[in-house]
């Protein structure tokens, strides 16, 4: 068993962090302590590459890891972003398939990687798992499916002011009620899909109309009902 003072011990983490493992029995969280690779990765990490074949997935212990896939061009669409509790690359190991998309970190980060034969057998042991895992999957599919409408349908101004209150509900706000995120606009054009002058653009418009307060990257959100009014959200 690896030590507590150098590796997350699941049995505390996965509850405090609200993991997926949280469903796994005393045995089993037992299994995954001795099997897991805990690693620390600083900013700008790849975890791994779209492409690539990977024998397992990552929890993530603390930090932030960005997960997009490129295009032709080589532009980046961000798909998600994973913080703490969350999983990743579990669907290439479910299908095994390539990977669908790379990982890179954009806060400094410390995961744990997981063999994919561990998750195979927890979903044939542990049936309160696996339909967890299912659930999750769905949710992660309909929340593509989200984009994918707002995209065909949603001015580049209503997408932005969506993605913001998705930035507030997923990593919350601090005391000063700046996001606890700090986001580059050029990563946040690449979650909406749109050019990062455009980016700049509208939110030099929601500071000028009192919605949002820059500070360098730093984005402070000043009045939350109208960016619902402007995302068009049902809140």
């Amino acid at each position: 068993m690896k030590e507590e003072d150098s590796f997350p011990i699941c049995d505390k983490c996965a509850p405090e962090s609200g993991s997926i493992f949280r469903y796994l029995n005393p045995a089993e969280l037992e299994l995954l302590n001795y099997r897991k690779d805990f690693r620390k990765f600083r900013r700008g990490s790849v975890l791994y590459r779209e492409g690539s074949r990977i024998s397992g997935f990552y929890c993530v212990h603390s930090g932030v890891i960005k997960v997009y896939k490129t295009g032709f061009d080589g532009k980046e669409q961000i798909i998600r972003f994973a913080k703490t509790g969350d999983i990743i690359a579990y669907r290439s190991v479910l299908s095994s398939e390539a990977a669908c998309t790379t990982a890179k970190v954009i806060a400094d980060s410390r995961v744990c990687f997981i063999p994919a034969d561990i998750l195979i057998s927890f979903i044939k042991s542990n049936p309160v798992f696996a339909h967890e895992l299912l659930k999750l999957a769905c949710h992660e599919l309909g929340e593509a499916n989200t984009f994918i409408t707002d995209i065909a349908q949603k001015t580049v101004r209503e997408r932005l002011a969506e993605i913001l209150l998705y930035l507030v509900r997923d990593f919350g706000l601090d005391d000063n009620d700046y996001l606890r995120i700090s986001l580059t606009r050029e990563e946040i054009a690449n979650i909406i899909g749109t050019a990062t002058e455009s980016v700049i653009r509208l939110l030099s418009e929601f500071k000028n109309d009192g919605f949002v307060e820059l500070q360098g990257r730093r984005i402070r959100i000043l009045d939350t009902r109208a960016l619902e009014n402007i995302s068009n959200l049902l809140v």
